[in-house]
């Protein structure tokens, strides 16, 4: 399954050049997080996916979800084809562009910060910086996280919620300190003041995340 997407390539592409992978949230698409290019570091190589699945109002999403039922809030099967397609797409646009020795960072936003959790702590070695906004760590997507102690330490979280989030509750959110703390990851959590969303404060600490 081929992901529809958006580029921004620097001027400049060698094999040191940093990949930046933005994952849009239910029910948007790849243009919503795109629109952080202007304050991202030139040099970077930054690719938006397009989530496969149709939603009911003509946007995009990586699984379907439930949110009346508890017990199968998110369809675990989707999600999961969803994490093995963005996983390839990052890996053929890798070899595309020749980026044999850069970081590859993940930037998700709800549903695709909930998949950002799940690619990166299964596959530490393939990632540096993570940002996960609005979202948590679901534990039916984390069911084969690395044992390897030395590659999740290299990982580097950003982790923001609004306190007002009334499509994921903060204290969904607050459960990924706890998991990244007894996993050894080092990680910043933020909160907020608004609602399922990245205010101005959010996305000005987001961006100096990404440059340090």
């Amino acid at each position: 399954m081929d992901l529809q997407y958006l580029v921004r390539e620097p001027q400049n592409i060698t094999p040191k050049t940093p990949l930046l992978i933005l994952l849009h949230g239910y029910g948007s698409n790849e243009e919503d997080l795109f629109s952080f290019v202007p304050t991202l570091p030139e040099d970077w190589l930054v690719v938006s996916f397009r989530a496969p699945f149709s939603t009911p109002y003509g946007g995009y999403s990586w699984y379907d979800i439930d949110l009346m039922n508890a017990e199968n809030r998110i369809d675990i099967p989707q999600a999961k084809q969803s994490e093995k397609t963005i996983l390839e797409s990052i890996l053929i646009t890798t070899n595309h562009y020749g980026l044999t020795d850069n970081e590859t960072h993940l930037c998700g936003f709800s549903q695709g910060g909930i998949l950002s959790y799940a690619l990166a702590l299964q596959n530490p070695d393939l990632f540096s910086k993570v940002a996960c906004m609005s979202c948590y760590p679901e534990e039916k997507l984390l069911e084969n996280i690395s044992k390897d102690k030395k590659k999740l330490e290299k990982l580097r979280f950003f982790i923001s919620h609004g306190t007002e989030d009334a499509v994921i509750p903060l204290d969904w959110g607050r459960k990924a300190a706890d998991l990244l703390y007894d996993l050894g990851c080092y990680f910043t959590f933020r909160e907020y003041m608004s609602g399922h969303g990245v205010n101005q404060k959010n996305y000005m600490d987001l961006m100096e995340f990404f440059k340090h």
